[in-house]
C-alpha cells in the first residue's frame, strides 16, 4: 500500500458493521481495505447474544472469523486508526493513518462505533462488562432471577425503561434514581409493576461478598445486588464523518444517513453504532451489509459512465 494506490473503498472500523460491509464489497470484486484500531465497543465482554447461530460467541472470536472471511475473498485488513480525512477535488477521499500512511479511495464507509460514557460514580467503570451492564437484550437473560439494581443516569427516559424491562427478568429490581428526573406518572407505573424506587444518589459501587455488589448511597444506606444495569450516554466516534462534511440530524444529533447508510456526501456511507447507538451486533452487521450493497451499485454506476465516456 502507498499513497498512489486508489482503493475502490476503504472501510473504517473492523467490527460487525465494518467487516460485514468489507466481505460484501470484496465478494463483489472491489478493491477493499478495512482499517481498524482494534478497540471494539463490546471488547470487554466475554460473550455476545442475540446473533442467530452465533449466540454466546466471544466477540474477539467473532471479529477474528470476520477478518478471515474478508481476506479469503481478497479484502485487506490493516491495524491502524484514521487521524484525518479530506475529500479531494476529483471527489475521491484521502485518509491519513496514525502510522503516517496516506490512503486514497473512491468511496468510504465509516463504522467506527461509539464510547459508552458512564455516570461518574466510583467503582462503576471498574465493574463494566462484569457486574455492570447496559443492554437487557444482551445480558438480561443471563441474570434472570437475580437481584438487580438499575442506576439512573443522564439518559432519564432510557433509565426508567431499563428499570421496567429488567422487571421481566427478575422479581427483585431496585431503581436507584440517582438524580434522574422521573415524573409522578412514571413512578406510579414502575411501582405498580414491582420496581422499587430509591431516591438517594449513588455514592459508590463496591464488592459485597462473592457474587454480590454493594450500591452505597449518599444517605448512608447500602443496597446489595447480583447485577447492575445503567444507561450510559452514547458518544459516537463520528469525527471522520463530520470532517468530510456529513450532516447531522437536528433532533438526534447523530450523523444522518438514509436507509442504505448513505450520508449527504457523495461516496460516503456510515453504519453501525456510529449512527445507531441502539444497534446490537446483528443489527450492525445487517446495516453494514445493506450499506455495502448500495456502495457496489454506486461504484458500478460510475464505472459504467466512465466506460461510455472512454468509448
Amino acid at each position: 500500500m502507498n499513497a498512489t494506490t486508489l482503493w475502490d473503498t476503504i472501510v473504517v472500523g473492523g467490527g460487525a458493521a465494518g467487516l460485514s460491509a468489507g466481505v460484501v464489497l470484496a465478494r463483489a470484486r472491489f478493491a477493499t481495505l478495512v482499517v481498524d484500531g482494534g478497540e471494539p465497543r463490546n471488547g470487554p465482554v466475554d460473550h455476545m447474544h442475540g446473533y442467530l447461530s452465533r449466540d454466546g460467541m466471544a466477540p474477539r472470536e467473532f471479529v477474528a472469523t470476520g477478518r478471515d472471511e474478508l481476506t479469503h475473498y481478497g479484502g485487506t485488513h490493516v491495524r491502524a486508526s484514521v487521524t484525518d480525512a479530506r475529500r479531494a477535488p476529483d471527489g475521491t477521499f484521502e485518509l491519513l493513518l496514525d502510522d503516517g500512511r496516506a490512503l486514497r479511495a473512491r468511496s468510504v464507509l465509516v463504522a467506527t462505533g461509539l464510547t459508552d460514557e458512564l455516570p461518574d460514580i466510583p467503582g462503576l467503570s471498574e465493574r463494566w462488562a462484569s457486574e455492570v451492564h447496559h443492554c437487557p437484550h444482551c445480558h438480561g437473560y443471563e441474570v434472570r432471577g437475580r437481584a438487580v439494581v438499575v442506576i439512573g443516569s443522564t439518559m432519564a427516559a432510557v433509565s426508567a425503561h431499563l428499570a421496567a424491562l429488567m422487571r421481566r427478568y427478575s422479581s427483585s429490581v431496585t431503581f436507584c434514581v440517582n438524580g434522574t428526573e422521573v415524573g409522578t406518572a412514571e413512578r406510579q407505573r414502575l411501582t405498580a409493576y414491582g420496581v422499587r424506587l430509591v431516591d438517594a444518589r449513588v455514592a459508590r459501587v463496591s464488592t459485597s461478598g462473592e457474587g454480590w455488589v454493594a450500591i452505597e448511597l449518599d444517605n448512608g444506606e447500602t443496597v446489595t445486588c447480583e447485577a447492575v444495569f445503567v444507561a450510559p450516554r452514547p458518544v459516537p466516534h463520528d469525527a471522520i464523518l463530520t470532517t468530510l462534511g456529513a450532516g447531522k440530524d437536528p433532533v438526534s444529533g447523530l450523523v444522518a444517513v438514509d436507509p442504505q447508510g448513505a450520508t449527504n456526501v457523495p461516496g460516503l456511507w456510515a453504519a453501525g453504532n456510529v449512527v445507531n447507538p441502539r444497534a446490537q451486533v446483528i443489527a450492525a452487521a445487517g446495516a453494514g451489509s445493506t450499506a455495502a450493497i448500495n456502495m457496489t451499485a454506486w461504484l458500478l454506476e460510475r464505472e459504467l459512465s466512465a466506460a461510455v465516456g472512454a468509448s
